[in-house]
């Protein structure tokens, strides 16, 4: 079984900009979100597809299962989407040992948010705080991408 520690932050300013990796394109929609756990459909750029199924909730960690799926299968699903497909773009920063910050920035009715997530090996790892680092909002079930397309 998977499972994902990860902190969320909202990111403050565009100091991240100047470290960022290319940005990828992502779609994606909720078939199902529930009290128990919520299923995904995600497209990457227009070659790569996943599905994934989480645990519910906006707690550190969280159980995770991703699956490859052919990207017209993928495509396919969104039309099955709960609530709205989001669209954002993802920009990647080195954050040392191994780990990585991941810059969301969102468009279509949630353009201007912009969140950042690491993923932990331990929910107690300490890392570095970035400067352009805002609030966290973890355990804020509305920043959650599934309520985000439910918004």
């Amino acid at each position: 079984m998977g499972v994902e520690i990860e902190r969320k932050f909202l990111v403050t300013g565009e100091g991240w900009q100047a470290d960022a990796e290319p940005g990828m394109s992502i779609r994606q929609a909720y078939l199902s979100s529930g009290p128990a756990a919520s299923v995904r459909v995600r497209i990457v750029g227009e070659s790569a597809a996943r599905l994934t199924v989480k645990s519910a909730g906006a707690a550190l960690s969280r159980c995770e299962f991703e699956y490859d799926v052919p990207v017209a299968d993928a495509a396919a699903m969104l039309a099955l989407r709960q609530g709205a497909v989001i669209v954002k773009t993802r920009y990647r920063i080195a954050a040392g040992e191994g780990r990585a910050w991941e810059i969301d920035v969102f468009g279509g009715v949630h353009a201007g948010l912009v969140i950042a997530e690491i993923e932990l090996g331990a929910e107690d790892e300490a890392f570095a705080r970035p400067d352009w680092l805002g609030a966290e909002v973890t355990s804020d079930p509305a920043y959650s991408n599934a309520a985000l397309a439910l918004a």
